[in-house]
C-alpha cells in the first residue's frame, strides 16, 4: 500500500493536481473577493498566503519530485503551509464566535516580514479591508472559515499520508 501511495510522489502528474487545485481556490477566492464584493479580512489574507504556499509547493512538487532535495523542500514548503493554514482558520473561526469579545480583534495591517512587505507590493491580493469577525458568506451553514478548516485538514492529512508512506518506502528501499 505505501509504495502505490510513494508511487504518486513520484509522479509529476499528482504535484500538478496538487498546485492546481490550489489555484483553483485561489481563484475562487478572487471571485469572492472582485466578484462577489466580499472583503477579505487580515485572517483571510494569511489563509490567502498559505494557499499560495500549497500552490508552490506543488509546482517544486512537479518540477524536482525527481530528486530527493525536490520532494523534501515540496514536502516541507506543503506541510508548513497546510498546518499553518488549518491554525489560522480555526482561530479566524473563533474570531467570529466571540465577535463581540474584547480578546479577539484583527489587525488591518498585514504583519508580513518587512523583507516581503506583500500587502504593498500586491495590494489587490494581500491587502485587508475586511473585518475579521463578520460572516458575509456561508455555505450549507458553514462560514468560509469553517470550510478553510475542511480544505486545510484534507491538505494537511493528505501531506501526512503521502509523507509518511514517501519515508517508509525509503527506509524498506534502503535495508533491501
Amino acid at each position: 500500500m505505501f509504495n502505490a501511495l510513494n508511487q504518486w510522489v513520484l509522479n509529476t502528474k499528482s504535484w500538478w493536481l496538487l498546485a492546481l487545485s490550489a489555484l483553483v481556490l485561489e481563484l475562487t477566492a478572487l471571485y469572492f473577493q472582485y466578484g462577489m464584493g466580499l472583503e477579505p479580512c487580515i485572517m483571510c489574507i494569511y489563509q490567502r498566503v498559505a494557499i499560495i504556499g500549497v500552490m508552490f509547493a506543488g509546482i517544486i512538487g512537479a518540477l524536482g519530485n525527481k530528486a530527493f532535495i525536490g520532494r523534501a523542500l515540496a514536502f516541507s514548503i506543503w506541510g508548513v503551509s497546510a498546518i499553518w493554514g488549518l491554525l489560522i482558520a480555526i482561530e479566524h473561526v473563533e474570531m467570529q464566535s466571540n465577535a463581540g469579545s474584547l480578546f479577539f480583534s484583527c489587525d488591518i495591517v498585514p504583519n508580513f516580514p518587512q523583507w516581503l512587505p506583500l500587502h504593498e507590493w500586491i495590494p489587490a491580493l494581500f491587502e485587508a479591508t475586511g473585518d475579521c469577525g463578520e460572516i458575509s458568506w456561508s455555505f450549507l451553514g458553514y462560514s468560509m472559515p469553517q470550510w478553510m478548516i475542511v480544505v486545510y485538514g484534507v491538505y494537511s492529512a493528505l501531506f501526512a499520508v503521502f509523507l509518511l508512506s514517501h519515508l517508509i518506502s525509503l527506509v524498506s528501499r534502503n535495508k533491501a
